[in-house]
């Protein structure tokens, strides 16, 4: 889990930038898109159980395949203010070794499954401005957190925000780049340089339908990401 908050008079502890970007692709709900994105090797996937999402995995997925999936592949399940036992009784049935939460959950639930022994992404919107301080009772439950732009729905709204809003971050907690990205930003993402920035939530941007990922797209983005495909840090 992440470092507790620093002290006043603590230099806050801004995590080291991993050697490359981590890449996640979120949104997945189409077996044969599934298969085609797992063989490109990111390094996350994400499964929404939101049923108001258009991502919504329902029964469109057979729990066996996403169990099925490499090991190297962290399969993530995306929930929005879901109840900590569905959660994990979720979680069980697909074989997800993380979440990601994106609804209002209170830090006390993110402690809950952190316990469980699932990895913690916890998402918020980001508008004209970021309140850091309000993330900070999170910080001691949390190993990711992830910001992604403001909009009608809790997540996917496939618009950007300025990313330059999270240059002055100074949280323990790393965190992921979501909203609006595309095979177009590589380059920029590839040179940001921004503190805790640790990867990027590929959705919206790489479909063909609301959850049918374009494989190749995907693929391209990871070389661009990567300067060695198979060099795949821990995490």
């Amino acid at each position: 889990m992440a470092a507790g908050v620093p002290g006043v008079s603590v230099a806050p502890l801004v995590p080291a930038a991993p050697p490359r970007l981590l890449v996640k692709v979120c949104g997945m709900r189409d077996a044969a898109a599934l298969a085609a994105v797992a063989a490109q090797g990111p390094d996350f996937l994400g499964f929404i159980f939101a049923p108001k999402s258009p991502r919504f995995v329902g029964t469109a997925l057979d729990p066996a395949l996403v169990r099925a999936l490499p090991s190297a592949i962290w399969k993530v399940g995306v929930f929005v203010n879901e109840t900590t036992e569905n959660i994990i009784a979720t979680a069980h049935r697909f074989g997800l070794a993380a979440v990601q939460l994106h609804g209002q959950e209170t830090p006390a639930q993110c402690e809950a499954l952190g316990e469980a022994g699932l990895l913690v992404l916890k998402a918020f919107s980001v508008g004209e401005a970021v309140d850091f301080s309000a993330l900070l009772p999170y910080v001691p439950h949390c190993d990711y957190f992830l910001f992604d732009t403001k909009g009608a729905a809790p997540g996917g709204n496939g618009a950007l925000f300025d990313w330059q809003l999270l240059a002055t971050y100074n949280l323990p907690v790393p965190y992921f780049l979501a909203g609006g990205l595309a095979l177009a930003h590589a380059a920029e993402l590839a040179a940001l340089r921004l503190p805790g920035l640790a990867g990027v939530d590929l959705n919206s941007g790489f479909e063909t339908a609301p959850g049918v990922k374009d494989a190749g797209k995907v693929g391209q983005m990871l070389a661009a990401l990567r300067l060695n495909k198979d060099d795949k840090p821990s995490l």
